[in-house]
């Protein structure tokens, strides 16, 4: 089925018949009751018929090379280049969008690509990626396009890896991560006024639940923090913040903390003091994170990865390029103690008949 654009449309999963030829999508928290016709809150996916359809299926609006580092993770297979995938869309509005041109725009305005699944991991094989990781907008917009891909990638031994906001219902998120190697979350504030504020009436508690199934499912998770001037960057609130991540995920999952430059809506506010981000990361470490880095603030000097043994520095970045890395079997190669991450591509997940990677989360 094609829609008026002339874009092949996909059938999406997670949804309901409701009134009439109306439907209800519950892949995310938002749950849009969709008009024949209409779309969701994303403009992703559009019920045609009493049928909701995907829009962003097999249209990648980028398919490039990055660093690991970029995405970002630092304590997973460090100065590994992984291939990237977008489509456009997202299920939020959030004023300081850094990659608004393509999550804010609709699929059919986008400019995108044709790549199957089969192609994407094909591509992934014929650059030399290990990983595949989705990213840049909202991976969960792309659903369908992701799980496919996911499944052809772990055919071909390859790895899987998303950067999502975490607005996803726990139904279809516990389904990928079946599939999913490793997830950074973006944590945006520890404030529900800030949520509903920033992200058009979002609820920070779905993206809570989001980060303890992650965790409880055993696949790696770490999690980024734009720090943003006056808006969510209250001392007390980022203390709240890293107390819930210790107490509910453990004191080894990585927190960015990242810079704010001005952008999307958000131009009249200046970029991240230096200042506030060395107070964010020094509150985080008093909270008892033993991984707390700044992001796009090269002169602070805080990328770098510090075994908690003896203090000597395991792995050395600059911006996005890893310097040196002294990790070896996942342990610190000066003293031997094991560093939280995923060091080897070749690191196992939890065995088969795990409660957790059945579907059977608490």
């Amino acid at each position: 089925m094609l829609c008026a654009a002339g874009i092949k449309l996909h059938i999406a999963e997670y949804w309901e018949k409701s009134a009439g030829k109306s439907v209800q999508c519950v892949l995310c928290p938002r749950r849009c009751v969709i008009s024949d016709g209409k779309r969701g809150f994303c403009t992703s996916r559009i019920n045609k018929g009493g049928e909701l359809y995907s829009l962003t299926y097999a249209r990648p609006v980028a398919a490039v090379m990055d660093p690991m580092e970029k995405k970002p993770f630092f304590h997973v297979t460090p100065g590994e280049e992984v291939l990237s995938i977008a489509t456009a869309g997202c299920n939020m509005r959030c004023l300081f969008c850094q990659n608004w041109r393509i999550s804010q725009t609709p699929p059919d305005e986008a400019s995108s690509m044709q790549m199957s699944p089969r192609e994407v991991v094909d591509t992934a094989l014929k650059k030399g990626s290990r990983w595949i990781v989705y990213t840049y907008t909202e991976p969960t917009v792309f659903y369908e396009y992701m799980l496919d891909i996911c499944r052809e990638a772990k055919k071909e031994g390859l790895k899987n890896a998303m950067h999502s906001c975490g607005y996803i219902n726990p139904e279809p998120l516990k389904k990928l991560l079946k599939y999913m190697d490793a997830v950074n979350i973006d944590l945006k504030g520890f404030n529900a006024d800030f949520y509903k504020k920033m992200g058009s009436f979002a609820e920070i508690e779905a993206v809570l639940e989001t980060l303890k199934i992650i965790k409880k499912s055993g696949v790696w998770l770490e999690i980024t923090n734009l720090v943003i001037p006056g808006q969510n960057d209250s001392p007390d609130d980022i203390k709240r913040m890293c107390e819930w991540i210790k107490k509910e995920l453990g004191s080894d999952v990585p927190l960015h903390l990242s810079r704010f430059h001005p952008a999307y809506r958000l131009k009249n506010l200046p970029p991240t003091p230096a200042e506030t981000l060395k107070n964010a990361r020094a509150i985080a470490l008093r909270a008892g994170l033993n991984y707390v880095y700044i992001g796009n603030a090269s002169e602070l000097a805080a990328e770098n990865t510090l075994c908690l043994g003896c203090g000597r520095t395991v792995v050395k970045r600059t911006g996005y390029k890893v310097m040196s890395n002294h990790i070896k079997d996942g342990r610190c190669s000066f003293c031997g103690r094991k560093i939280a991450g995923m060091w080897e591509i070749n690191e196992k997940k939890p065995p088969a008949g795990n409660p957790a990677r059945d579907g059977a989360l608490q």
